[in-house]
């Protein structure tokens, strides 16, 4: 399952996830893992980029995370987002 959503803060955002906090798709689906992210300098570029890949089949989402994380890493719980 793919998530995609906008946040101001992913360390926090990502800790919610990992530990079932958000009621709704991401529990429901145990979608706890980040393994691709992008960053903005103003939220309105933030919510544009995320309604474009939402409008995005799943396979053109895959190959998008394919060609940045191969190996498909949790990028979430290796300390990356904690350096953001």
């Amino acid at each position: 399952m793919l998530y995609v959503g906008v946040t101001n803060d992913l360390a926090r955002r990502v800790q919610e996830h990992k530990r079932g906090l958000n009621s709704g798709f991401t529990t429901r689906y145990r979608v706890n893992r980040l393994v691709y992210f992008e960053e903005f300098d103003s939220i309105c570029a933030a919510i544009a980029r995320e309604k474009e890949l939402k409008g995005w089949r799943r396979s053109r989402k895959l190959d998008l995370v394919q060609e940045r994380n191969p190996g498909w890493q949790d990028l979430g719980g290796r300390g990356v987002v904690r350096s953001l």
